[in-house]
Order: C-alpha cells, then structure tokens, then sequence
C-alpha cells in the first residue's frame, strides 16, 4: 500500500516564536491522538532549526520539509538555500515548484528539474508540484499541462529514484481561492498523472509513488477527497495554519 501523507506548507506566515508554538501544538496533539498518515511540517526557513530540535526533543515522528531548495551546491546566489543548509537543519523533504514559485519566481521545468534531480542526489526527498490553471482547464488542457510538467520535472530520473518522490497535484485555480476540486475532479487528474507516470518509469514504481492533493483542502472536504483511489492526502496550505484543522485533516483517511 502506498504511504498516507499530509504536509503543511506555511508559505511565509508565521515568525520563529508563533511557528514553534504551532508545532508543538501538533506534536501534542499527535501524542493525544496519534494518526495513520506521515505528517510533514514545512515551515519558512528561519524556523527550521528550532522546528527539528523541538520534534527531536519530543520523539515525535513527524517529518521535517523545507519550501524551497537551490540546485548549486553553493556559491553566489543571494536569497537561496543550499541541500546542505536544509540538511544541517534537519530536514527529510521539500516542496519543489509550487505553482507560487514558479508564477511570481520564474520557475521553469528546467529549475524545477534541477532542484529534483539534486535533492534526490542528497537524500532529501522532493514532494514535486504540478498543476494547470483554469484558463488552460477552461481549454481543456489539464492533461497536456500535466503531462509536459511530469515530462520536464522529472527527466533525468532513475526508476530508483522516481520511488522516492512524491507528486502533489495543485490545480492552481484552487489554491487560496476557497474553491477546490470536486473529488471526482481530483481523482480523474490522479489518475491520469499515475498513468504518465507508469509510462515515463513502469507500472510498479507508479503505484509506489504517493500523490497528494493541494488546492483549498479543509477538515470538511479532506475526507471526500482521500477516499479516492489516487488520492494519497493532501498538501496543505492555509488550513495547515490552524493546529486542529491540519489534524482533523490528518485524521481523515
């Protein structure tokens, strides 16, 4: 079976005092009632250190990702963060081309390939985004977008190393907007992306890959929503915020 996952992308909210207060909020919630699904925190990088030191310190099992990662190993780029950063700071996983990213940061599927190919290389495992827009699902164009993001953001791959991903499928029309994919919307574009994927790798590494859903997931929806068959949990942003709805959302498997 594949891993339930559900990881909350805090996007830039929260400061290095409010972000540790809501972790260790979920830690203690997760104590009191323990769930089935791996949860991922992934929290703006000035908390990353404190986050790790406060799941370290409590035996918690909740994993550690960060927003964003570079693909140089280091050098003279201003305002990025390094795999080796991310590691000394204890981080497993990170998010990589976020519809955010790569509408107001210039991401391509270039750079969204390079960042993947140099995390998986650096045993951080990369939590890959895709998504169309709704002009291009207003032109029937979900699948060709799908298809040339997974295409692109996943060339220069391994089969090994594809079993180590995780996709999270973002309608970008969905994100923030208070709008998000009926269930069935949802599990058609699921299905759709674990077939490209059993095309690019093979049939067994497909059904191995988890893939999550991001777009306006609530407590409410999450349920409905994870119940579909490829529908592996959730990418979570704003509900994330809010201790209990991100382990109400957690709990809905």
């Amino acid at each position: 079976m594949r891993k339930k996952i559900v990881a909350g992308n805090w996007k830039m909210n929260t400061d290095a005092v409010s972000s540790k207060v809501l972790a260790d909020i979920i830690v203690e919630g997760v104590k009191r009632q323990p769930v089935s699904a791996e949860l991922i925190l992934c929290p703006p990088f000035i908390s990353l250190e404190s986050i790790c030191e406060t799941l370290w310190s409590r035996g918690s099992k909740i994993k550690l990702g960060a927003q964003n990662m570079h693909y140089e190993d280091n050098g003279a780029f201003t305002g990025e963060i390094s795999h080796t950063m991310l590691k000394s700071a204890g981080c497993e996983y990170v998010i990589i081309g976020h519809s955010e990213r790569r509408r107001y940061f210039g991401e391509t599927e270039e750079t969204v390939n390079k960042r993947a190919v140099k995390s998986l290389q650096n045993n951080i495992l990369p939590i890959v985004c895709i998504g169309e827009t709704l002009a291009e699902r207003q032109s029937d164009k979900t699948f060709d977008v799908l298809n040339t993001q997974i295409q692109g953001g996943l060339a220069n791959i391994s089969i090994e190393e594809a079993a180590k991903i995780i996709i999270a499928y973002e309608p970008v029309w969905a994100i923030g907007t208070g709008v998000n994919a009926s269930p069935a919307q949802a599990e058609e574009s699921h299905a759709f992306i674990r077939l490209e994927l059993a095309k690019m790798f093979n049939p067994q590494t497909a059904e191995s890959i988890p893939i999550l859903y991001g777009g306006s997931v609530t407590a409410a929806n999450a349920r409905d929503l994870f119940a579909q068959k490829n529908v592996d949990g959730g990418l979570i942003g704003g509900a994330s915020l809010n201790a209990e709805s991100f382990l109400a959302i957690a709990r809905s498997f």
